[in-house]
């Protein structure tokens, strides 16, 4: 792939993100507290989320072996940071899950041809077609953004993994009942992992300056933001407004 045709594909994954964000806001993903029967059959959702988010990790660990990068400084931290996230959500993530809850093979699909397009998309933006700053080694993560991007990376995954800790333990065993949630970050936004997950990638974008990963911020938008706004007007169906409060969807005090 030449650095035009690889411009092109960020182009053309933008585009498509753009359709998704404004489809999501009229129809709702069908997983979760979301999934209905309409989105066809379905599997465990710990396998569904293995089987969706390992192959990302593995295309990205594949072309970084191929690319001859190597341990060269900063991508091979990239490549790190990256591949920490996904094994967190691939290998972790679903082992902790609780209850019995299942997966749109539709939805599972989807979300694996996203992230080998991803798994793509992010190597060539690090290994391939990298800034011309990446040369300067080390000295690329003293830039102020670099650095700014560093700390946001590791707050969003704390936030991320902390909000995802408090859904897990809504409930204790044997209780049915919906809850909602109010720990942490959840005491300002109702969609509180999403806004974790939203900051880390941007942090990761900063840190790379890389366009792909800039991408790959806006697809997250795209898939997040109407989710979020799904789950906001369903929490004040549910619970009404006055538990809600004024809480935003997914970025604290804006939306």
């Amino acid at each position: 792939m030449s650095l035009h045709q690889f411009h092109l594909f960020l182009w053309v994954m933008s585009s498509v993100a753009l359709l998704v964000f404004i489809a999501l806001y009229f129809v709702k993903a069908g997983y979760g507290m979301f999934r209905t029967a309409s989105w066809g059959w379905s599997i465990s959702n710990k396998v569904a989320w293995v089987l969706m988010e390992a192959p990302v990790f593995f295309v990205m660990l594949g072309l970084w072996m191929i690319s001859g990068v190597g341990f060269s400084a900063p991508q091979f931290l990239f490549l790190l940071l990256f591949e920490l996230h996904y094994l967190q959500r691939s290998f972790v993530f679903p082992l902790l899950m609780k209850g019995r809850s299942r997966m749109p093979v539709a939805i599972m699909a989807m979300g694996i041809v996203f992230n080998v397009l991803n798994g793509l998309m992010q190597a060539g933006g690090i290994f391939w077609y990298a800034p011309e700053g990446y040369a300067e080694g080390w000295t690329w993560l003293m830039r102020p953004l670099s650095i700014i991007g560093l700390v946001l990376f590791f707050v969003g995954m704390g936030v991320n993994l902390h909000s995802d800790h408090v859904i897990r333990h809504l409930r204790k065993p044997g209780d049915n009942r919906h809850y909602l949630p109010g720990k942490g970050m959840y005491r300002y936004v109702t969609s509180a992992n999403y806004f974790g997950e939203l900051v880390e990638w941007t942090g990761f974008a900063l840190l790379t300056a890389s366009p792909a990963a800039w991408v790959f911020v806006w697809w997250t938008a795209a898939n997040l933001v109407p989710r979020a706004d799904a789950i906001h007007k369903h929490y004040r169906e549910e619970f009404g407004n006055e538990a809600v409060g004024r809480r935003k969807r997914i970025i604290p005090y804006i939306y």
